[in-house]
């Protein structure tokens, strides 16, 4: 007998938890964060007690009570005994924290099978973050974390990595991934064999990006399969097309920058390796130098591990590495605690915003919002600020766009939107599903699973917790 148990993901988007159950053999499909839940009871000083270990993620329903797939030493924590592994495995789609985060809780032997890129991806998060119990999925500290064990290094984690073409043996279960184009490189959907068919999983996918073709990959191979069912994204059913593109980015923010004489400001997820490229691509065009973080550095370099995303190395020409104000604000070496910036403070490539302000023009600065402070050093008096993300679809990111712009009026930078999303939009997701055509669908990852019902296919309305039989 098959079944599926979905404790995140219902009627939301992301938070992603599903357990597969076949013939005595369980795994598990991503294990992520729920930034929805995690906000209706906490925010940036009010969050779960670490001192509390799980504790707090259990009786706030951020996670699950699954037997037999949390750690030994977070349950003991707790006052629970300790349990062995009851699952095989998990298959991780990609590495954003909504579906992969709330593996820093899960057993150290309960192995993660990745694409190759998202795990380097994952040990990018993992160098520049600052350890956190949500944030472990690398490696993690066992709780209590007492202070004289502070210097113990972490336990690893068991990872299985993969690329498209190769095949999963996870006990009675055999799985195909293949690539799908998203907003983060090393993304997957997954075709599972079980005993009674094939169940495939979208993870998150889109058809606008540069590479929609592996998208197409997965398409034809889940068709192929005559899937049971089929676990789809829904995140942006409810939007028809509407011509976004990678190179509409590209030309509309080169337009802007062109004629930019002062400063200009970039903002986007720097996971994102397509929209880095294009970025990388107009600074080089135009004669500017791209300014990053030493974070975004980290990413650049495991990028670079992978031939096949062309991504140049942090020390390119064409890449300046913004130092920080740490400490004395005097740029010493003595400044800087975190291993990720000492590590690279020798680069040749390092500037800043000191040396930026004598020449603005020269120069397109990457910078977060939560680094919005940095433009007091920069002193820009007019300019360009690009917004290469979502624009704001709650209040409480509403909130941080109105703040964000209160920074770009006091400096007199423009606003220019332009972006893509990382989702497949509605139109071509029922194309999709009706190409793939599974005798039933099992919509997630959506906060308007109504609009599946339209479709000519049989659709479960999932409710988290039950256990869905195929």
């Amino acid at each position: 007998m098959t079944t599926l148990t979905f404790y995140g993901g219902v009627k939301e988007i992301g938070g992603n938890k599903i357990l597969l159950e076949d013939n005595g053999t369980r795994i598990l499909l991503d294990f992520g964060m729920s930034f929805n839940r995690r906000n209706l009871y906490f925010e940036e000083f009010l969050t779960p007690r670490t001192a509390n270990g799980i504790g707090d993620f259990l009786a706030m329903n951020l996670i699950p009570d699954i037997p037999g797939i949390y750690r030994e030493d977070l349950l003991t924590h707790i006052g629970r005994e300790p349990e062995e592994p009851e699952v095989q495995g998990v298959l991780l789609s990609h590495a954003h924290a909504d579906h992969a985060n709330y593996i820093s809780f899960l057993h150290k032997d309960i192995p993660i099978y990745c694409g190759e890129t998202c795990k380097h991806v994952l040990d990018a998060v993992s160098e520049q973050s600052q350890r956190s119990i949500e944030n472990e999925v690398v490696d993690f500290k066992p709780r209590p974390l007492y202070r004289r064990d502070y210097r113990k290094p972490p336990v690893p984690r068991v990872f299985k990595t993969f690329r498209t073409g190769d095949k999963i043996r996870i006990d009675s279960l055999e799985i195909k991934p293949v690539h799908v184009d998203h907003s983060v490189p090393g993304a997957y959907g997954f075709i599972i064999y079980t005993s009674q068919g094939a169940v495939v999983y979208t993870g998150d996918l889109r058809m606008h990006g540069l590479h929609a073709e592996m998208t197409e990959d997965f398409i034809e191979a889940a068709r192929e399969a005559k899937p049971e069912a089929m676990i789809t994204e829904g995140t942006r059913i409810d939007r028809v097309k509407t011509g976004e593109s990678e190179e509409k980015v590209y030309q509309k923010s080169k337009n802007e920058l062109k004629g930019c004489k002062k400063l200009s400001v970039i903002d986007f997820n720097f996971k994102d390796i397509d929209r880095f490229r294009t970025f990388y691509r107009i600074s080089k065009e135009l004669g500017k130098k791209l300014v990053i973080s030493f974070k975004h550095a980290c990413f650049l370099e495991r990028y670079c591990e992978d031939p096949k995303l062309q991504a140049p190395n942090s020390t390119d020409e064409n890449i300046l590495l913004l130092k920080p104000k740490r400490l004395t604000g005097t740029y010493i070496d003595e400044d800087y605690t975190e291993k990720y910036i000492r590590d690279r403070l020798d680069y040749p490539n390092v500037i800043t915003a000191e040396e930026i302000t004598k020449k603005p023009a020269k120069y397109m600065v990457v910078l977060n919002f939560w680094y919005f402070n940095t433009l007091i050093d920069l002193k820009p008096n007019g300019g360009l600020y690009i917004h290469s993300l979502s624009e704001p679809f709650n209040e409480e990111m509403q909130i941080s766009f109105d703040r964000m712009m209160n920074w770009l009026n006091f400096f007199n930078l423009r606003f220019v939107q332009a972006h893509c999303s990382g989702h497949i939009n509605g139109v071509d997701l029922k194309e999709l599903i009706t190409t793939i055509n599974p005798r039933e669908l099992y919509p997630i990852h959506t906060e308007h699973p109504g609009i599946f019902r339209k479709l000519d296919v049989k659709t479960r309305m999932v409710r988290e917790g039950k256990v869905y039989k195929l």
